[in-house]
């Protein structure tokens, strides 16, 4: 008893507040230093992101035009990504003197975009948490599991420096939810400003990238447990919320239908559906080089295996686009002295990893957060099919190089925020159990910190 007393200090304890600080502390300069080291030309399709972002600035403020799959390889991707940085390419060339001013600006816009979708990431920390405050009836907006999940994945220190639509997905699924439990207080109630609020928010995910798609049928399924009293209210809202949205994300996909053929146009030919598009080691994860898991889980070492990659790509640097690069002429660790150490990564990474499992699984619905745990572990499911229906359509062998957990962001913040709702429940049965896992989850983080930080 005395123990449980010592760590209850009104709502929160002085562990989680300190936890919380060295955490927040230790994210802050990392992401300043890969600021300062991290060029948005070394990030997954850097040259085909950045094509897309000077084709369109050309055209505004005057005009918006999408670009064609002549101009840039990433045209079917939504646009909403590439506004920031066009925008920035815009004052830039009105400001600068050069032979070629689009090229000069390219450093530019490229380093305040990221240090725009830092900000993003924080806001998206911070909305997740305010959501996780409503539900868990806390006095503080702070929750230290969730921060903890989220810092601990290695894949946000490298998709929130890259120009790409995944982290935008990220912030219009935190005021998604958010909304979702505000009308959900409401019954559902038709009022103009929420639904137009809703669709506004429905759309950014849409048109952030195509794996926004994966988050809406869950909005559907949801209607299986709306309260019997807000069921017909829900009804109604939604249909006008898909009205709304139709108005304002089919304009693009119309575009990709005309200019490419398709509604969901991709830069390859699909194979069509067949679980024969996928050799057996994509499906088998326990085969003869699965040891390598721990032991050195980079680059060529898996080839194309879906979940060794995924697992290795989410905690460590599978790729190599932070810790190692194949090019000798630059500066890093190198594949050969990085391994050792990414296979600890991924080792003390089975903690967070079986974390994000079980709460799947265990976590509780109460009336407070019945909807959104639904939708969660909905939208979940939804993403994990699509992106898996995605790679056997679209197999790309033998690398497998379309299997990055970036692609999925979604699926591990989803994962973090079940994580946390269901720490906070163990917390109400068990403190110390609380407390020895995030305990248990720092030192992870902490060991796992070189993962995170640009090597070259």
């Amino acid at each position: 008893m005395k123990v449980i007393k010592k760590f209850k200090l009104d709502d929160t304890t002085k562990f989680e507040k300190y936890s919380y600080i060295y955490t927040i502390s230790i994210v802050t300069l990392i992401f300043i230093y890969n600021l300062i080291r991290f060029s948005i030309f070394e990030g997954y399709d850097a040259d085909a992101h950045i094509a897309y972002v000077d084709f369109i600035s050309m055209y505004l403020p005057r005009d918006f035009v999408l670009p064609l799959e002549e101009h840039t390889y990433e045209y079917f991707s939504p646009p909403i990504a590439y506004l920031f940085p066009s925008l920035v390419q815009i004052i830039c060339r009105n400001f600068i003197e050069s032979a070629d001013i689009v090229k000069s600006c390219q450093p530019i816009y490229g380093k305040l975009t990221q240090v725009f979708q830092t900000i993003l990431l924080g806001a998206s920390i911070y909305i997740y948490s305010k959501i996780l405050k409503k539900l868990l009836n806390k006095n503080s907006v702070y929750n230290l599991t969730f921060l903890i999940l989220v810092s601990t994945m290695a894949v946000n220190y490298r998709s929130f420096l890259m120009i790409r639509g995944e982290p935008y997905i990220i912030f219009f699924l935190s005021l998604l939810i958010l909304n979702i439990i505000k009308n959900k207080d409401n019954l559902w109630e038709i009022k103009a400003k929420e639904i137009i609020s809703f669709s506004l928010i429905v759309s950014g995910v849409m048109l952030s990238r195509q794996w926004g798609a994966l988050l809406l049928p869950a909005l559907l399924f949801l209607t299986l447990i709306v309260k019997k009293d807000a069921r017909l209210n829900y009804f109604k809202f939604m249909s006008y919320v898909l009205i709304l949205f139709l108005i304002i994300s089919m304009p693009f996909f119309l575009h990709l239908l005309n200019n490419s053929g398709s509604l969901i146009s991709f830069n390859k030919d699909p194979s069509g559906f067949s679980f024969d598009n996928q050799p057996s080691n994509f499906y088998n994860p326990l085969n003869q080089s699965a040891f390598k898991l721990f032991t050195n889980p980079i680059r060529g070492n898996f080839d194309n295996q879906y979940f060794p990659i995924l697992y290795s790509d989410l905690w460590g640097d599978y790729w190599g686009y932070f810790s190692f690069v194949s090019n000798p002429n630059l500066d890093s660790w190198g594949q050969n002295s990085i391994g050792g150490y990414l296979g600890r990564v991924n080792l003390f990474s089975i903690i967070p990893f079986l974390i994000f499992v079980i709460s799947f699984f265990k976590v509780k619905s109460n009336n407070l957060n019945r909807e959104v745990v639904f939708y969660t572990k909905y939208s979940i499911i939804f993403s994990l099919i699509g992106y898996t229906w995605f790679l056997i359509m679209y197999p790309e062998l033998p690398s497998g190089d379309t299997i990055k957990a970036t692609y999925m962001l979604q699926i591990f913040f989803l994962l973090a925020f079940l994580s946390a709702i269901y720490t906070d429940q163990i917390k109400h049965r068990n403190i110390k159990l609380y407390i020895l896992l995030n305990v248990i989850l720092l030192l992870v983080f902490s060991h796992n910190v070189m993962a995170f930080i640009v090597h070259f």
